[in-house]
């Protein structure tokens, strides 16, 4: 069960992973939008390294983890939007 602080500290830390998205794939967007694509992201990076065995142990991993399933969710909804 989810406490209130860890909701909000996992709110703040999707808004940084979204925004720093965002700054890589020059994408910038609302604060909203970088909460979803942060928190989605996140998500999405621990499935598909944990596809190829990696599993982020430690913080400094698992932002670098973050990160990339955020820039490539980002790609995955630019290449939806397009077609």
């Amino acid at each position: 069960m989810l406490s209130l602080l860890s909701l909000i500290w996992m709110l703040i830390c999707g808004a940084a992973i979204g925004w720093i998205a965002g700054m890589i794939m020059n994408q910038p967007g609302s604060m909203l939008r970088n909460i979803v694509v942060g928190v989605a992201g996140s998500a999405l990076g621990n499935f598909l390294f944990a596809l190829i065995g990696f599993y982020a142990t430690g913080w400094i991993a698992s932002l670098i983890v973050s990160i990339i399933g955020s820039c490539v969710l980002l790609m995955l909804v630019n290449w939806l939007a397009r077609r």
